[in-house]
């Protein structure tokens, strides 16, 4: 199983018409000053100390798009979700920094 990547303004899309049973996780692999200072809307922090956690609880059926700062970490922890049962990892191109690019957010 692989990762697919995604643009923010693809990323934007998968999330207005998610369906309502499976909907998009997002989470956020930056450090904590990072998150803390902005995030995309709804993302989870994801960390060394709570990857397991988060495996065990999320929907492997649902969308997962993993955020970074500029797309690069991303694709390895997009692979790593995928190995682990996600049917849908993504890899946000651009990282938080794209998504502020067309977001604003």
């Amino acid at each position: 199983m692989n990762f697919k990547r995604i643009n923010a303004l693809e990323a934007k899309a998968l999330i207005a018409e998610q369906n309502p049973e499976h909907p998009v996780q997002i989470i956020d692999i930056r450090d904590d000053a990072a998150f803390a200072a902005g995030h995309i809307p709804s993302a989870v922090h994801i960390h060394n100390s709570n990857v397991q956690e988060f495996i065990q609880a999320a929907d492997m059926d649902a969308p997962l798009i993993v955020c970074c700062y500029h797309g690069n970490m991303s694709q390895s922890a997009a692979a790593y979700f995928a190995e682990q049962g996600f049917d849908e990892a993504y890899s946000l191109d651009g990282g938080f920094e794209g998504w502020q690019a067309v977001s604003g957010d």
